[in-house]
């Protein structure tokens, strides 16, 4: 029976290029979908840019653009990604597309009309000088349970304590450095405690075959009752206030969604935007109670996948998902990646080495099983499983048996004996291991073809094949080892299609003379021809991957991009008045593209007139009233646009490719116009 499935992975949030815990996920993904196309059935694979969120609103304003260029910019980079490991989504979209907006207001609306939205006033941190509600990541203090300075507001790096962000002690604002005050606002909540949303949960999680063992724990937690009888389900507050970059609420003017509510029906709205593509009818499919809805994401997003998302799609009416594939995360030699530390692994990097995207693929496979555990990239083992086993095993058997039938046969197969009994076997083989990629235990379907690789090798030796060679009367026997062979290598390479797809392309072509990839059907398919052995797969070489794994040599690079300036005196220095100056007025210049026209008060009981060309990263409003640095005995420059009478401080990186911003110098408050800075 043909199977129609709807299979994503988890968004990447559209503020950095991916890491390798993205191209795992998406390998893993990547080889279930080909495996169940090969088997014949009918599979739209999809994924997005997670674009919305305070994040990406303050990162896009930091380097002067809006957010929708800031995405933009990030989402151009990500093919070459995709490409360079052969991930073959069907489409990739944005949560910034209009099949988005509308999706996800509509879940909104459907859900307010079973009566699980609901209104409350509630109060947190607002960043004075900033003008916004603050975030958890964007609020800073004291921990309050061991005092721990510079902790965020919902939990202690150094003590583990978890919190609300009011709890800090002497709390303020990453942004500004203001101390944030308390301020009411109205929020908008999905009423996940209510009975009915628990009474769908339970049934839902608990479904055989929806969940993993080690996630169904790990649910069962949330849904015990503590002394009062209260499930440990909490409304969940789906709204966010202006400014913020977003979905708005409908009939609420104001709020935004919280970007998680939007989030995920960004895999309904990619898939919408590839329907509109190909021609398709996505109210139907997405209606097919025969479509299967799966979801391949990350042990860390596990809550808003299994207790969220599918009361959201329930209670407003949509298909639920079928399955939540979660994996655990990828280590570097046993510990954590981080960049600080140089023990992340590049995915650009990796390919700009001429390192195989098949190798990366074959590993990860290797180490991934249907449970929630995290693996480790070590680099003494990839280059024993890439050169040992898939090299010295898997591929060495075709150049080894292919060169004989090509000098003694023509490259024609012919086979004796039982050929029944050895499509039979090859059927059962496949079928074993269709079974493990089926059920995502990969590392167990790659040991059987290995040990496949073992069978054959051994048999082949054991025959000594430069021996018959030499007697002519042999020949024929010959020639039947080697077809038998080079039938189990074929047969290897139909299983292994789904990890190494361009690989196995290369063989069905140019090896067995096929002008289509690989079908599962094809394993046991006995081949009567093979075309001159070309090289298929390098071996490692262990200085692509030292210089993979060399730690960045951050200290070696100039700060900010630039090399520090020749060394002064403090006499120098005490020549510059620098005074903190309040921007009372703020125009941009007519004729000028990079010039803004400031009114500065520097306490000298009249203003100031300056030009600054930082127009590309700041609107007018947006300076009026700020206090900033200028340098004020600076002799007064006479320009084409009027009389500049001083300089206001800016900070930008010398690398404008990296970093093309500019970014004004902000005292912290209390500083007052006209103080020096010393």
């Amino acid at each position: 029976m043909t199977r129609k499935l709807f299979v994503t992975t988890a968004l990447p949030y559209a503020n950095a290029p991916f890491h390798v815990g993205h191209m795992m996920e998406y390998i893993q993904a990547d080889i279930w979908v080909r495996f169940q196309r090969m088997c014949g059935h009918e599979v739209h694979f999809v994924c997005a840019d997670d674009a919305h969120g305070a994040p990406i609103m303050i990162a896009a304003e930091k380097s002067g653009q809006t957010p929708q260029a800031f995405v933009a910019g990030i989402a151009a980079g990500r093919q070459r990604y995709l490409d360079g490991f052969h991930i073959g989504f069907d489409n990739w979209h944005s949560t910034d597309g209009p099949e988005n907006h509308e999706l996800a207001q509509d879940i909104y609306r459907a859900l307010r009309k079973q009566g699980l939205i609901a209104e409350r006033t509630i109060e947190q941190f607002y960043d004075p000088v900033k003008g916004m509600f603050l975030p958890d990541r964007y609020i800073k203090g004291e921990c309050p349970k061991c005092g721990t300075k510079d902790q965020y507001g919902d939990n202690c790096e150094n003590c583990g304590a978890v919190y609300s962000p009011t709890d800090l002690k002497h709390p303020y604002s990453t942004l500004t450095g203001a101390t944030p005050v308390l301020k009411n606002s109205d929020h908008y909540f999905f009423q996940l405690s209510s009975q009915r949303c628990i009474d769908f949960l339970k049934e839902w999680t608990t479904t055989p075959g929806r969940l993993q063992l080690e996630v169904l724990n790990k649910i069962k937690e949330w849904f015990a009752t503590d002394e009062h009888g209260h499930v440990g389900l909490n409304d969940w507050d789906i709204s966010r206030d202006a400014p913020y970059f977003g979905i708005e609420i409908p009939d609420a003017p104001g709020p935004y969604f919280y970007v998680w509510l939007d989030a995920p029906v960004g895999y309904l709205a990619s898939l919408k935007n590839h329907f509109t593509k190909i021609g398709g009818d996505f109210d139907a499919f997405i209606a097919d109670p025969a479509v299967e809805q799966i979801h391949f994401i990350g042990k860390d997003i596990v809550t808003f996948h299994t207790l969220f998302w599918p009361a959201m799609l329930h209670f407003s009416g949509r298909k639920v998902p079928n399955q939540i594939y979660v994996h655990g995360f990828l280590q570097v030699s046993g510990e954590k990646m981080s960049k600080s530390r140089g023990t992340g692994i590049s995915p650009l990097k990796y390919l700009e080495l001429g390192m195989n995207a098949e190798w990366m693929r074959y590993y990860i496979a290797a180490k991934l099983n249907s449970h929630v555990e995290d693996i480790d990239f070590n680099p003494d083992d990839f280059i024993a499983r890439v050169n040992s086993d898939l090299v010295g095993k898997y591929i060495n058997i075709a150049s080894r048996a292919a060169t004989f039938v090509t000098k003694h046969f023509d490259g024609k197969l012919a086979y004796s004996g039982d050929i029944a009994a050895l499509q039979e076997s090859a059927r059962a083989s496949a079928s074993s291991v269709a079974e493990s990629l089926d059920g995502r235990e990969y590392a167990k379907a790659l040991r059987d073809i290995m040990a496949i690789a073992d069978r054959i090798n051994e048999a082949f030796d054991a025959a000594q094949p430069w021996a018959m060679a030499k007697q002519p009367e042999r020949h024929a026997e010959l020639q039947d080892l080697c077809s038998r062979t080079l039938h189990g290598f074929k047969l290897m390479s139909v299983v292994l299609a789904p990890v190494l797809p361009e690989l196995t392309s290369k063989v069905a072509r140019q090896l067995f003379g096929l002008d289509r990839v690989f079908v599962w059907s094809d394993a046991a398919e006995l081949p009567m021809h093979i075309a001159p052995y070309e090289h298929l797969m390098q071996r490692v070489d262990a200085k692509q991957l030292d210089a993979l794994l060399v730690p960045p040599v951050i200290e070696l690079l100039p700060p900010g991009g630039e090399a520090i300036a020749p060394e002064i005196k403090v006499d120098d220095f005490a020549k510059i008045d620098l005074r903190i100056a309040k921007i009372v007025e703020c125009a941009r210049v007519e004729g000028s593209t990079k010039l803004l026209r400031l009114t500065l008060d520097v306490g000298e009981g009249k203003t100031r007139n300056v030009f600054s060309g930082i127009q590309s990263a700041y609107e007018p409003a947006q300076l009026v009233g700020k206090f900033t640095v200028m340098v004020a005995n600076l002799a007064p420059r006479k320009m084409k646009f009027g009389l500049s009478e001083g300089m206001v401080l800016a900070a930008s990186s010398g690398d404008e490719k990296a970093d093309p911003g500019l970014y004004i110098l902000e005292p912290w408050p209390g500083a007052k116009a006209g103080m020096r800075v010393r």
